[in-house]
């Protein structure tokens, strides 16, 4: 029998500030979780490593906390929690050059400022990480990307990269975190992983991802004189043609690649020279 008196229940869809608030709170729970002391910064690999559904309870108590009944589909991603960490790392930073003996006013999650520089906060091969992770969930198109997800295409690259260039790190960052973007701003990638690398990479590595696409044959018909002309009169023109050879052969379903941790590792070893004691 219908019930007159009844009312439907219904969640009203997440505002994005509403997002940032339960993305903050879940972050200072999973912080609490590893109970790190309050002078102590954030043990990203540790936070790295937590699980899927370590960071769905924390999202989860965060919106009860705040007083809200969210759906789980409006619920901040593991990524904006992540971000959240870097604003609590900062916030953690500025307290202890201050040496402050007053409670510090919690941080508040950034409604309409950029992203945060994640290496403004912590080693730049943890932003490296935590901005590959993600392209794992990232499907692409079947035609253009056989291979699979972004991720794996991402590694494809960087076999090639090394393959071509083995001792050249600028060079091969940018093979590797190239598309990290699909996994912040599926809209625009090219921007998204410019303004979420800056500060971590080097201006030549950054050259090379936000022109990645521009040698593509359709989209440099539709560049202008000026802009095609500043790419071929650039002293990284042939990086940026090799980058797109690169970029091409790393589409192929099945090919063997290395690992995301043995890549990273290679690179480490790079940039502390350690190659040269071989």
């Amino acid at each position: 029998m219908h019930d007159k008196f009844k009312k439907p229940f219904r969640v009203a869809a997440a505002t994005a500030k509403l997002r940032k608030q339960i993305a903050l709170e879940a972050a200072r729970r999973l912080l609490d979780a590893f109970d790190v002391p309050r002078e102590e910064p954030a043990p990203l690999d540790r936070l790295e490593a937590a699980s899927e559904s370590d960071y769905y309870a924390a999202k989860r108590k965060a919106a009860a906390v705040l007083g809200h009944r969210i759906r789980p589909g409006d619920l901040p991603s593991d990524d904006e929690v992540r971000e959240q960490l870097v604003v609590i790392q900062k916030q953690r930073a500025e307290d202890v050059e201050e040496a402050d003996d007053d409670e510090p006013t919690p941080p508040e999650p950034a409604d309409d400022l950029p992203t945060p520089a994640l290496s403004e906060s912590i080693d730049r091969f943890a932003v490296y990480r935590l901005r590959l992770i993600p392209l794992e969930g990232v499907k692409q198109d079947a035609e253009t990307h056989p291979e699979g997800d972004a991720l794996y295409h991402s590694l494809q690259v960087f076999h090639h990269a090394r393959e071509a260039r083995p001792y050249d790190e600028e060079f091969l960052l940018a093979a590797l975190l190239h598309d990290v973007g699909k996994a912040i701003d599926p809209r625009d990638h090219i921007a998204a992983a410019v303004d979420g690398l800056r500060g971590s990479v080097t201006d030549r590595t950054l050259w090379l991802i936000a022109h990645h696409m521009d040698l593509v044959t359709s989209r440099y018909r539709a560049l202008g004189v000026k802009q095609r002309r500043e790419i071929e009169d650039s002293e990284w023109a042939d990086d940026l043609k090799l980058l797109r050879e690169c970029d091409d052969a790393g589409r192929v379903p099945g090919s063997a690649v290395e690992s995301l941790e043995e890549t990273l590792a290679y690179i480490r070893r790079l940039a502390t020279e350690e190659y040269l004691d071989l």
